[in-house]
């Protein structure tokens, strides 16, 4: 069943944007009367049939409406500085969302090489795997915002871990660092690492600096890797 993204399901009947309508009408050719699937965003799917297939005004009929989790017993939540190419962190945003992740938040870091993103072109990326992977719920996405701001705001119930390139001794894998069921936030710096004194904030509030494998990973595969990892860790 074709799934589009909406995102307030509270109406009875409800009109998708002309870019949702055309793809609708246009490329699946949805005729009235045809059902369809809808999501927010935020854990409720709707069923709903086509009442007018306009190619620019859709208009769908709800029948029912359902209330989903996200799956997991844990929450995930990365933080990872933006990549000077931003095809990179889309790339990331696209996988991540896939895998399964509550939130994904930039960081301006002192090594990082650019400061502002458009978080409205990664939120449209998330909503796009979203529908193509069949889930209710897509990640929160923000920044960027600065290191030490995003340190003061890591809530007292979940574990956070720093993935480092110093060469200290001190760094266990994530995949051993992390428990199963436990809410995990992962920060993975920009291409030139974290300062030295991030990493000492990081530890200084409680984060666990963690490996991600024996080679150094570009950002956005060191970020995917970590949340690949956490996934695992909590797998059945």
């Amino acid at each position: 069943m074709h799934q589009f993204y909406f995102p307030d399901l509270s109406a009875p009947q409800l009109q998708l944007s002309e870019e949702e309508s055309k793809h609708a009408v246009r490329v699946l050719r949805l005729q009235p009367g045809d059902e369809v699937e809808l999501a927010d965003g935020r854990g409720t799917k709707a069923r709903a049939v086509v009442a007018d297939n306009h190619p620019k005004r859709c208009l769908l009929d709800v029948v029912s409406r359902e209330q989903f989790g996200t799956g997991r017993q844990f929450s995930l939540h990365l933080a990872v500085a933006p990549t000077k190419n931003s095809d990179r962190i889309e790339w990331l945003v696209e996988k991540a969302t896939e895998l399964g992740i509550d939130a994904i938040t930039l960081l301006h870091c002192e090594h990082s090489e650019r400061s502002t993103f458009r978080t409205d072109r990664l939120e449209k990326i998330a909503v796009a795997a979203m529908k193509q992977s069949q889930q209710a719920w897509m990640p929160v996405i923000a920044g960027p915002v600065g290191f030490d701001e995003f340190l003061r705001s890591i809530a007292t119930d979940t574990s956070a871990f720093i993935a480092h390139c110093v060469n200290d001794g001190e760094r266990v894998p994530l995949n051993k660092a992390a428990k199963p069921g436990g809410n995990a936030v992962v920060l993975i710096g920009p291409e030139g690492d974290f300062s030295a004194a991030e990493i000492e904030a990081a530890l200084n509030v409680g984060a666990v600096p963690v490996t991600l494998g024996n080679t150094r990973l570009r950002t956005e595969t060191a970020a995917l890797v970590a949340c690949a990892a956490v996934h695992f860790v909590n797998a059945d």
